[in-house]
């Protein structure tokens, strides 16, 4: 976690209680886990006991540890937990991986005449992403948010979640979304660096998202690098 921060990214006991919300998520924290002593989780995590307490505080209000005075923190298993990254549904290979984004542009131009029908407005905002987890590359991300939502939009305004960022900036609220997974070739606006070659075939997701109002307001393009990323969604109750 000691990743050098920016002006977009999210407090640091928020990003440390998102990871483990994954690592939990993915089963790299087995339900009934005891958690090392608060001291040593901080200095393995790189952060402050008082950061990791907040991060503890946030996973306990959601009901993922139970707290035992005396003997330590124990993690408890739920499905469908509300997080920041709770539609983001790539993971590292071998599951789990903390998301963030580097906003390369964003342009407001009119509508793809490929994309499905989302929002009212002719145009909207175009914003093109790095995606990572723990720090490497794993993705290319095109979104588009309906133009009715905000007049102007900057990659300085961005935060690392979209999502955190419609729903305290723009009071938009992403309720649900509709995602299709198949393979496409790597467009011809990746970065130069970036480790796929324009062309190459990647894994591919369609997204159309819906606010609280079920009203579709954002269409998004995501190509990933399936050696590196998985797409993982989960159901049901373990």
């Amino acid at each position: 976690m000691n990743e050098p921060s920016h002006p977009g990214a999210l407090p640091k006991y928020i990003q440390v209680s998102e990871m483990l919300i994954r690592r939990i998520a993915a089963g790299q924290l087995a339900d009934g886990a005891r958690l090392p002593p608060e001291r040593t989780f901080a200095r393995g995590l790189g952060i402050s006991v008082g950061t990791l307490r907040k991060s503890l505080a946030e996973l306990a209000e959601k009901n993922l540890l139970e707290r035992i005075q005396g003997s330590g923190n124990y993690v408890r298993h739920r499905p469908d937990v509300a997080s920041l990254y709770t539609f983001f549904r790539l993971e590292k290979v071998g599951g789990g991986g903390m998301p963030t984004a580097e906003a390369l542009t964003v342009d407001r131009l009119a509508k793809p005449a490929t994309a499905p029908d989302f929002g009212a407005s002719a145009e909207g905002h175009r914003i093109r992403r790095l995606r990572r987890l723990d720090g490497d590359v794993v993705a290319l991300e095109e979104v588009w948010l309906d133009g009715d939502q905000t007049p102007k939009l900057a990659v300085s305004d961005l935060s690392e979640s979209l999502y955190h960022f419609y729903r305290t900036q723009l009071g938009l609220v992403i309720a649900r979304v509709q995602d299709r997974v198949g393979i496409a070739p790597i467009p011809d606006w990746a970065p130069t660096g970036f480790h796929m070659a324009r062309g190459q075939v990647a894994g591919y997701i369609e997204r159309v998202s819906h606010s609280q109002n079920a009203q579709a307001v954002e269409f998004s393009r995501t190509w990933f690098d399936s050696e590196r990323a998985a797409y993982v969604s989960r159901m049901g109750r373990v």
